[in-house]
């Protein structure tokens, strides 16, 4: 007859024996679940399995990115999928660890990406300039902006980013940002000491410097309001994007998370 210590014992062995939960697998499996939603918010040229291929690979290259609560992990590929861009490859968007939340943030080739997509700009792109750069510009009537890079030796310190946007009925517009103005930015933001304010600042001065020209271009209402969630967080696939300080928790409807724990690898 078994003995309360021979029961103690077997389940201690179960459990020894009983496979760990895998976060990267889990993940998968969310991913996978939602499927469909990720395919409602994709333009019609992005393919869905694609997506979350990307984002999982995105995921599992940042390892404290694992450790996040997995409706912020959701949230932050729902906003990728929702302006068509691609976390971490090519520099569209990023996916960064914000404490235990994950945040969604637009990359400079993503700002530029979706300003292009509203048909009526010929041509937009951002540049940094360098303290030993041959560099003027002026306001007024008659802009005009003459950025000369120092091509041989030490360009010195980073001195300013600046955009400008053609469009296609001939018209432009110009925007120049110094460091002091572009620091103001980057201290407001939650990520403004990790991610790729840390290891892309020059792209992120002019991925700012692009944004603070959106004002004035011809985008789209809902570009603009989708954008303008950036660098805040989602604590669910649905919602609106929330700052990370809310106290409030909404979970992902996925019934049953741990039959989903232990599946592979997609």
């Amino acid at each position: 007859m078994a003995t309360n210590q021979d029961v103690k014992n077997q389940l201690a062995n179960r459990q020894q024996q009983a496979p760990a939960t895998n976060p990267a697998n889990t993940i998968a499996a969310y991913l996978k679940k939602m499927g469909p939603q990720i395919e409602k918010a994709l333009p019609k040229h992005m393919d869905p399995d694609r997506m979350a291929r990307i984002a999982l690979t995105t995921i599992r290259q940042t390892p404290k990115l694992l450790q996040c609560e997995i409706p912020s992990l959701l949230g932050a590929v729902m906003q990728a999928a929702q302006l068509g861009l691609e976390p971490g490859l090519i520099g569209h968007c990023y996916i960064i660890p914000y404490g235990n939340q994950a945040q969604f943030i637009i990359g400079y080739k993503g700002m530029i990406d979706l300003a292009r997509r509203s048909g009526h700009i010929e041509s937009i792109y951002a540049q940094v300039v360098y303290e030993n750069d041959e560099f003027e510009y002026e306001f007024g009537l008659d802009p005009k902006l003459v950025h000369k890079p120092l091509l041989d030796g030490d360009r010195g310190a980073f001195k300013a980013a600046y955009g400008v946007a053609k469009y296609k009925d001939g018209g432009f517009h110009i925007e120049v940002m110094g460091k002091g103005d572009i620091e103001k930015i980057r201290q407001r933001s939650k990520a403004s000491n990790n991610g790729p304010w840390k290891t892309d600042y020059e792209e992120m001065a002019k991925k700012t410097v692009i944004r603070r020209m959106w004002k004035y271009l011809p985008i789209s209402i809902e570009i603009q309001q989708q954008a303008a969630q950036d660098e805040v967080v989602r604590k669910d696939i649905t919602e609106e994007a929330k700052s990370v300080y809310d106290d409030d928790y909404i979970d992902v409807e996925i019934s049953n998370p741990q039959d989903y724990e232990n599946q592979p690898e997609q």
